[in-house]
């Protein structure tokens, strides 16, 4: 059974860096591209950054680009979001999901292209 759980998430203040972790199993994780995603209450599920599976190529929102960066380690089947000079509005519950396509060629852009959603950990950011 596929099982993404994150971790990493706390209380910070504005300007600070944190790191989150998703530990996978149950799937070949060097197979699968993976994604990190945000969801702060009233707004919808957004897509932050995702890394292919092979783990040469990377995509970010507009809204983290430049701040968040995404990694992947295979040997110990964990995909990091690195998180730097956070902001307020940066304040949400992150999750990690899993592509639904193995080796899927393009680095995926798509939200409905993840599936297999983590639990979720929070992220604070106060000012």
């Amino acid at each position: 059974q596929v099982q993404l759980v994150e971790s990493g998430g706390g209380l910070v203040q504005a300007g600070a860096s944190l790191r989150l972790s998703c530990a996978a199993s149950g799937f070949p994780f060097s197979e699968y591209a993976m994604g990190w995603f945000r969801q702060a209450p009233g707004k919808e599920r957004e897509l932050l950054a995702a890394i292919k599976w092979s783990g040469d190529f990377t995509n970010y929102a507009e809204s983290v680009k430049g701040r968040f960066s995404i990694s992947k380690d295979n040997a110990a089947n964990t995909v990091y979001l690195q998180m730097n000079s956070l902001k307020t509005e940066d304040t949400s519950v992150y999750y990690c999901a899993r592509d639904r396509q193995r080796r899927r060629y393009i680095t995926p852009t798509r939200i409905g292209d993840f599936g297999s959603w983590g639990q979720g950990t929070q992220v604070t950011v106060s000012s």
